[in-house]
């Protein structure tokens, strides 16, 4: 073998070598593409800061198994009537950051509240992942129709705000119940990425993203009524998007409307009219 050949079998290793790092690279990125989630979608933190008892509300400490095997942490509250809202919060904090709001809507609506911390928030183990967040969701469903007996279709109201309008809308899509509220919600990571950054980001990075919540494509296999809400200064997601996923829900549905709300103070400037519309729409057929 002479120098040259040496010499260019040695470049083609060389090359070869890198072309297999390179794939194994692309491999575990892969593999671990809830990574970028984590670092971009879940802002979870543990200490719970206070509870119920703290603003004068009885509850009960829950803990759900979900299919998977993760130990997932609740908080029910009972209400003055039988129905109860699954309360699917949005991406950051945990439970004991919705308090006020939890109770507030507790008292203007009558109704029980279940409010779940996905895994990897406040007490809940694991780490969240969209498919996660759904078997966590499901636990809670069935806790309430299993344990507490409740019958979906005339007790359970699912939700969703924020992010937890991603989970909430897959969990109709799997089970009939007497309403589904979804406030400031989106119509996927996707749109979202496509409003908020640059063309070589969604084409590039995204693919990379595990998290889809594709809440728009959901919406026509939703068969229980169907009611959005949304704030039209929410800086956050735009005012468009509730109107997007209002347009793709079956009948019958409603569009709430909050002039002048952002994307956190939904039920601080909606005020009366806001737990009005809610309560209506909750109980309408009694």
């Amino acid at each position: 073998m002479t120098h040259h050949t040496r010499a260019t079998l040695r470049k083609r290793l060389s090359a070869l070598g890198l072309t297999i790092a390179a794939c194994a690279a692309i491999l575990i990125l892969v593999s671990r593409m809830s990574i970028l989630d984590r670092l971009m979608v879940y802002f979870p933190e543990r200490a719970l800061l206070a509870t119920p008892a703290d603003v004068g509300l009885r509850y009960d400490d829950v803990y759900l198994t979900a299919a998977d095997g993760v130990r997932a942490h609740a908080w029910h509250i009972p209400g003055e009537s039988d129905v109860t809202m699954l309360w699917l919060h949005g991406n950051a904090g945990n439970i004991s950051h919705r308090l006020d709001n939890i109770a507030v809507l507790r008292e203007m609506t009558g109704a029980g509240v279940m409010i779940l911390d996905y895994r990897g928030y406040g007490l809940s183990d694991g780490s969240p992942s969209e498919r996660g967040l759904y078997a966590d969701a499901e636990a809670a469903f069935a806790y309430l129709t299993s344990n507490l007996g409740l019958d979906a279709e005339r007790d359970v109201v699912l939700f969703g705000r924020s992010l937890g309008t991603g989970v909430a809308a897959e969990l109709a899509t799997r089970h009939r119940v007497r309403r589904v509220i979804l406030e400031s919600g989106f119509t996927s990571i996707r749109n979202m990425a496509d409003r908020s950054r640059p063309r070589w980001f969604t084409a590039v990075v995204m693919p990379m993203f595990d998290a889809r919540y594709d809440t728009l494509s959901k919406m026509p296999s939703i068969e229980s009524p169907v009611m959005i809400v949304h704030g039209d200064r929410d800086e956050i997601i735009p005012f468009d998007m509730a109107e997007t996923l209002y347009a793709a829900a079956n009948e019958p549905k409603r569009l709430h409307r909050i002039r002048g709300a952002g994307h956190n103070d939904t039920h601080i400037v909606g005020g009366p009219d806001y737990f009005r519309a809610l309560r209506q729409f909750i109980y309408d057929d009694e």
